[in-house]
Order: structure tokens, then C-alpha cells, then sequence
């Protein structure tokens, strides 16, 4: 298939060459243009715009940094809705917010494409490794013709329902990680204060009721789980400004649907201080040293 792909930054590269992988036409475009010597390495065509970039392509692929990057790129005067050709699939691949992902999905139909959110889950590790999981909004048609496409990206691919289901889902379960990555973060905190030795907590919990995916796969303390960032002083492969962005996202969907989230709040409110205490680009599991009162900001 004939691929454009918008967006080749950290995750946007590595789910470009996985789709060369897996032997599809790859045209891409990023607006820095450094972004894209990759893409040309792996096998790929650098595009000099967006219009070059979507030119003849059967599909579009945006991943990009917010709904304004969004809007501009389906939107703008040579954006994706004008430019592509009726019948052309375009997958929005960023998370953004649901309403914006309705506009596009409805804006892009009524000019004849067929159109998909598909936020992802696994971060860096998952797009290297083309093991993403896909959360798909859309109708039936567009899902069905896309789950080839993005077979070659990810392992997991779920249609959640009709058009903005899939932010839907990526932000209410990144609510979920981020919450439960502080209860987390808390626990390993106080067995520490309390003489209880981190490897044997982890033994306890990751076997018991409070088992969950940031304790056994994400461990934010060294040793347990030796693939996860704490092992290599919180280098990201989901960085604390991501995690904010989505908290984010979710407040503002709840504050919108008038659905309570107070947990999630004040999740927002503790990743607020990490990002701020000059923790942004390191991991968001690292958020366990500002619980330990190690918050403080950088020197610049």
C-alpha cells in the first residue's frame, strides 16, 4: 500500500519503519526536517510538504503533538481533508482531544474519506518493537480496512466504537496509569520508611491485590522489574510531560461530560510539579522521587 506518513518524531519514526518492514510504500513528511534522514535510511521517501507527502497515497498516517497540530494538518490550506484524493484512509494516530477527533472524522467524511482515531498505547519501547496496542474510533468500514495497516505497527488492535471512542479509551486508561503509578510510587515510599525491603513487597503485591501493570511491568523502584526505566535513572519511554498532557485531556473531558474524577485531578496536579521541578523529558515513573520529597528543581 501507498503510505503517507505525517509526523516521524519519537514515535512517529520507528511505526514509519515498521510499516516499510512489513513492505509498504512509505512517503513521509515532518516539519523538522532532520526527521526525516531516518525514514530515507530504512527505506522510505522524504516528501518536501504535506501536499507531496499525501500525493497519491492510499492512506495517511498523522501522528503529531496536539489537537492545533491536528487541526492544521487536515484543516490548513493544503491539509489532508482538501488535499487527498475521495477514498483515501486517514488515521490519526496523536491523542488529542475528542472533540476535535469528531470534527476531523466528520469534516473528512463529507469529503469522501473514510477516517479513524487510533491513539496508541506501549510508548517507545512498543513502537520500536511494533507490539502498540491500537484504541480505534470509527465506522465499521474504515476499522475493517485499517486493521491491516496498523498490523504491521502493533499487536493489539481494538475498535472501541464509533468516532472519538478511541481517544476515549487512551485517555481514560492513561488516567488509570497515571493514577495507579502514584499508589505505586506511595507504597514502595512508605515499605522504605518502614524497614520493608523493596524486592520483597514486590514479591507480595505483584502476587496479590495490589498487582497492576505499573507495579509488575513498570516498577518505578530499581531491580524488580529489570526492563523498566527506574533501572536506567528514569530515562523515558513515556516521559512525565506525556503523562501530563493526557491527565490533562481527561480532566477537561470529564469537566465537559460534568463526570467527577478526583483522583485523576489530583494526579494532574502531582505530575504538574514534575514536570515543573524540571522532570518533563525523564520517565513518569520517576514521579516516585518527587513523592519522596526529591521534587525539587533542577539546576539549570
Amino acid at each position: 500500500m501507498r503510505v503517507a506518513f505525517i509526523g516521524l518524531g519519537n514515535m512517529g519514526a520507528p511505526m514509519a519503519r515498521n510499516l516499510i518492514k512489513s513492505g509498504h510504500e512509505v512517503t513521509g513528511f515532518d516539519v523538522a526536517g532532520t526527521n526525516l534522514a531516518g525514514l530515507v535510511a530504512a527505506g522510505g521517501t522524504a516528501a518536501p510538504s504535506l501536499a507531496a507527502a499525501a500525493a497519491g497515497a492510499e492512506a495517511v498516517i498523522t501522528m503529531l503533538p496536539a489537537g492545533k497540530q491536528v487541526r492544521d494538518v487536515y484543516f490548513g490550506a493544503d491539509g489532508l481533508v482538501a488535499r487527498c484524493a475521495p477514498g483515501t484512509l486517514l488515521v490519526d494516530c496523536s491523542t488529542i482531544d475528542v472533540a476535535t477527533a469528531r470534527e476531523v472524522e466528520a469534516a473528512s467524511r463529507l469529503a469522501g474519506h473514510e477516517f479513524i482515531d487510533a491513539p496508541v498505547s506501549g510508548g517507545t519501547g512498543g513502537a520500536e518493537a511494533g507490539t502498540l496496542t491500537f484504541m480505534c474510533g470509527g465506522a465499521d468500514v474504515a476499522f475493517a480496512r485499517a486493521q491491516g495497516l496498523l498490523s504491521g505497527m502493533g499487536r493489539t488492535i481494538v475498535h472501541a466504537g464509533g468516532p472519538g471512542t478511541g481517544q476515549a479509551a487512551k485517555i481514560c486508561n492513561n488516567m488509570i496509569l497515571g493514577v495507579s503509578m502514584i499508589a505505586v510510587g506511595e507504597a514502595f515510599n512508605l515499605a522504605d520508611a518502614l524497614g520493608l525491603d523493596a524486592d520483597k513487597l514486590f514479591e507480595i503485591a505483584s502476587k496479590s491485590s495490589g498487582q497492576c501493570w505499573s507495579l509488575t511491568s513498570y516498577c518505578p523502584v530499581p531491580g524488580p522489574v529489570p526492563a523498566s526505566p527506574a533501572n536506567r535513572d528514569y530515562a523515558p519511554g513515556f516521559t512525565g510531560a506525556m503523562m501530563l498532557k493526557d491527565l490533562k485531556l481527561a480532566q477537561e473531558a470529564a469537566h465537559g461530560a460534568g463526570v467527577s474524577t478526583p483522583l485523576g485531578a489530583v494526579a494532574q496536579t502531582l505530575f504538574a510539579l514534575y514536570a515543573r521541578g524540571g522532570h518533563a523529558s525523564d520517565d513518569f515513573s520517576g514521579i516516585i522521587r518527587l513523592l519522596a520529597g526529591q521534587g525539587a528543581p533542577r539546576q539549570q
